[in-house]
């Protein structure tokens, strides 16, 4: 199982600690809903250059600097000749809201303990296991890894593990979905203002995902609102046979929006996620989330801590016009 380690909890959780815990990564996710990687990191050395050199990627709350950050690419959406995205396309978790760390998480731990399992999935373990595509192939992976204990060590064959599997992660999915209708998980900084902003230019919306449909379109609709989720497609889950960073997901939306794949711009946080957009043939904008800031974008188009809110704009959709300037300044490692 390489580096992944089986981490069994001394005792199970107590359903009061789970409780304390998803309240209090909830919290710091309204916190911190943007990330500043550590300097020399890969990340950060993987700006766009045009900014790099400006220092405009530094976070400031200043309209000035913002106001600047605009300039710094020219606007195309109200020039002549420019050419808006066939489609925008949103991965879910890390783009739309960082679930991964505050959400996704703790509901696999709530899970485990509801079906009497002590495997604890830490902060630093999960970054691990995001490196694998989709809820249940992380915990085939996982289970895997340690077929001498529990869930596995009862479950003999493929079949019997796979249907396990299956279990779990629905009742995952039930766990995660009430934090979800709860509304503890909030939107990522400039995502409405960007989905508002192609809705109103008549550009296609769509999210692909490697989560549960369900899971996906419940953010959708809660946290966007109903008036986004009845023109904004979901494409997630099993809808493909293999998932991120296979592009599968993404080619289907392109056929599914009868759009060409060249055209179409995607908004990422994740390595395997840019490696999907661009074996699409897409342009892929990467906004860094809390467990991605380390990872390799030199693949990616342009990278951004995040969308940013009014007054705060890292990037709108005139400056991802197919025409734009940002696409012949590419990050250079």
């Amino acid at each position: 199982m390489s580096a992944i380690a089986c981490r069994i909890a001394l005792a199970p959780q107590s359903s009061a600690r789970a409780s304390r815990e998803k309240g209090g990564n909830a919290r710091r996710s309204q916190m911190n809903t943007s990330v500043r990687p550590a300097a020399g990191s890969q990340a950060a050395t993987k700006l766009p250059s045009q900014l790099r050199q400006s220092g405009l990627h530094n976070r400031t709350t200043s309209t000035s600097r913002a106001t600047a950050m605009r300039r710094a690419f020219s606007v195309c959406a109200s020039s002549s000749g420019s050419e808006l995205p066939a489609a925008l396309l949103f991965d879910c978790d890390g783009v739309l809201v960082d679930t991964e760390r505050d959400g996704h998480r703790v509901s696999f731990n709530a899970a485990f303990e509801q079906k009497g399992l002590a495997h604890n999935w830490d902060v630093e373990l999960y970054g691990e296991l995001l490196k694998t595509g989709g809820g249940k192939e992380r915990m085939t992976k996982y289970f895997s890894g340690c077929p001498e204990v529990e869930p596995f060590a009862s479950l003999k064959t493929e079949d019997e593990q796979q249907s396990f599997i299956k279990d779990m992660h629905k009742l995952k999915t039930d766990l995660f979905m009430e934090m979800v209708e709860g509304g503890s998980l909030p939107l990522r900084p400039g995502v409405a203002r960007l989905v508002k902003e192609a809705m109103t230019a008549g550009v296609p919306i769509a999210v692909c995902s490697t989560s549960n449909e369900r899971a996906v379109s419940a953010i959708v609709r809660v946290m966007l609102g109903s008036e986004v989720a009845k023109v904004m497609q979901v494409f997630a889950g099993d809808m493909v046979p293999k998932k991120k960073p296979d592009p599968a997901i993404y080619l289907l939306a392109a056929e599914q929006l009868n759009v060409d794949p060249a055209k179409c711009v995607v908004v990422e946080d994740s390595h395997i996620g840019t490696e999907a957009a661009k074996a699409a043939g897409m342009k892929c904008v990467v906004t860094i989330s809390g467990y991605t800031a380390e990872e390799d974008f030199s693949k990616a188009d342009a990278i951004f801590k995040y969308i940013g809110d009014e007054g705060d704009e890292q990037f709108s959709l005139q400056d991802i016009c197919l025409d734009s300037p940002m696409w012949t300044q590419k990050a250079t490692a």
